[in-house]
């Protein structure tokens, strides 16, 4: 396929697609998935081998957000039955990031509800980097707070931060459709300040919330423009209780397009395979390694996700190798540019309260699969709330 031949030479020169092309990659068909994958698996093994980051989540604070984000678990109004919890003390915030690195992880990702952090919890967050630092040796650390004021990307990089995580989420076009208590300029904002403060920027998208092909590429060419290190890209998990439920419009295929055609506008930068993998991916997953170079490992915000040890297993089965603490992340181009020592950020899915809306549970045992499931139907049996980890008293899945 000429369209794919051209993707790939584009890919390996870092050079942007048209537009055209990239609305092409989306537009192709469920039979041509598989030559779709191998074509961006070129692109992604030339700027980062085989090797598969892991990211850990730690939900520092839980629900009661005051934003209306329609996607999020813990937005205002939400009626999800999620767990809800004030600030852990950094002790407890430590432990729980060593469950993570104790299975894999290289990076932390540490992450608040609330539309920003006051400059009290900025001094709260940086104690507990400290405290992390101090205790789980070589660890990467990525805050997760929402909109950032003046001067606070500086006091989390001087407390020992690696990067800052915020999403744009969907296009600018349509981000007022999703939520109303901020804009879109507000995140492209807080992307700015963390670059300019000399921190890793991520920043990503979800798919899934009824956008059109259009919107799915404006959100990651503007993503392409904006220079994050990583770019997660999370699959809407519907939870009962929000107002995007009803929304189940992705298959595995539409999945493999999407994260195809990201990996061909971004090729060397870290794309995460984020919340709802497990929920839309399904047995597909393994594929889609060959698309992103870096997954959670794990449970997510406020959702259960797969079993630690079977994402291990599945990166082992598919010929993959997890990525070691002395391993750079980006190619040499892009960890010696304008983020200094700070490589590959790792922030993924999950924002203030946005990413809590995502995750599967039936993976990993949370809930029985049905035992007929057909092609395009709703799986809200993969759908599970966390009970376990961050927040309670139960050992979390690492």
């Amino acid at each position: 396929m000429n369209l794919l031949n051209t993707l790939v030479d584009k890919g390996l020169r870092r050079e942007a697609p048209t537009r055209e092309e990239a609305l092409a990659v989306l537009a192709t068909s469920d039979d041509d998935v598989l030559d779709v994958v191998a074509a961006a698996a070129k692109v992604r093994r030339h700027w980062f081998g085989r090797r598969v980051k892991l990211n850990y989540l730690v939900n520092l604070k839980s629900g009661l957000c005051p934003e209306d984000c329609s996607y999020c678990s813990q937005r205002l109004g939400s009626k999800a039955d999620i767990l809800k919890y004030t600030w852990l003390k950094p002790d407890d915030a430590s432990k729980a990031a060593a469950a993570g690195v104790s299975g894999g992880a290289k990076r932390v990702c540490l992450v608040a509800s609330g539309r920003g952090p006051t400059d009290r919890d900025v001094d709260r967050v940086s104690e507990t980097i400290r405290t992390i630092k101090e205790q789980n040796e070589d660890v990467e650390v990525c805050a997760c707070l929402g909109l950032l004021s003046d001067g606070q990307a500086e006091r989390l990089r001087a407390a020992g931060a690696d990067a800052y995580n915020h999403n744009l989420n969907t296009s600018e076009a349509t981000y007022a459709d999703i939520t109303t208590t901020h804009t879109y300029d507000d995140r492209v904002d807080t992307v700015r300040k963390a670059h300019a403060a000399g921190l890793s920027a991520c920043s990503g998208l979800i798919a899934g919330m009824g956008e059109t092909d259009e919107d799915l590429v404006d959100v990651v060419f503007s993503l392409r423009a904006l220079d994050p290190d990583s770019v997660p890209v999370n699959f809407l998990i519907p939870f009962e209780g929000t107002p995007l439920a009803k929304e189940w419009n992705l298959t595995p295929q539409r999945c493999l397009r999407i994260l195809a055609m990201v990996r061909f506008v971004c090729p060397d930068v870290e794309v995460r395979i984020a919340g709802g993998r497990e929920v839309h991916l399904r047995t597909m997953q393994p594929l889609a390694l060959h698309l992103a170079n870096s997954i959670f490992l794990g449970d997510y915000l406020t959702s259960e996700g797969q079993a630690g040890r079977a994402d291990l297993e599945m990166i082992a089965d598919a010929g993959f190798e997890v990525e070691s603490a002395d391993q750079v992340t980006l190619p040499e181009h892009r960890a010696a540019g304008g983020c200094g020592s700070h490589e590959s950020a790792g922030c993924g899915s999950h924002e203030r309260a946005g990413c809590g809306s995502h995750g599967g549970g039936g993976v990993c045992g949370s809930g029985a699969a049905s035992p007929d499931p057909q092609a395009g139907e709703p799986r809200t049996d993969l759908v599970a709330v966390r009970r376990r980890g961050a927040g309670t008293d139960l050992a979390p899945n690492a």
